[in-house]
């Protein structure tokens, strides 16, 4: 009994080809969507660090009359300072929600100046690249300046 050709067919080395190339095209694709929205959401979640770090130092001063200084560092807002001008009535457990400073998303400290150049007090992330400068995913990302 002949066997019809037609249930038999499988699928063509061109077509298995063809299939690979539109998936390698699609993964492309869908790669750099994903790599934009992966740098768009480190410099966001700085941001909101930033601001985070901007309302402890607010009630750090509330609570004692000044910032920290430059020497004291953003560390004053987890462990009371024990250099500069002390605090006077520094909150038990700290002024950050969690009992440590962040790093930014790109796993360096923020920097920190009291006074500041542009204000009180200045934090900056240096981006990815870590260094002073730099543009697109090694930008600088301020608390002085908004999007």
């Amino acid at each position: 009994m002949p066997k019809d050709r037609q249930s038999e067919r499988g699928f063509t080395l061109i077509e298995i080809m063809v299939v690979i190339i539109i998936l390698g095209i699609l993964a492309s694709y869908v790669a750099v969507k994903v790599t934009g929205r992966a740098e768009q959401a480190q410099r966001t979640q700085a941001r909101v660090q930033i601001e985070t770090l901007e309302t402890a130092l607010e009630l750090y001063k509330l609570d004692n009359g000044s910032y920290p200084t430059t020497e004291q560092g953003l560390e004053a807002l987890v462990e009371s300072p024990t250099v500069g001008r002390l605090p006077r009535k520094w909150r038990e457990g700290g002024y950050l929600e969690k009992s440590y400073v962040p790093k930014d998303p790109w796993g360096n400290d923020y920097v920190y100046l009291s006074p500041g150049l542009h204000g009180d007090f200045d934090i900056m992330s240096y981006g990815d690249d870590g260094a002073q400068g730099g543009e697109g995913k090694d930008a600088d990302i301020y608390n002085w300046e908004t999007e």
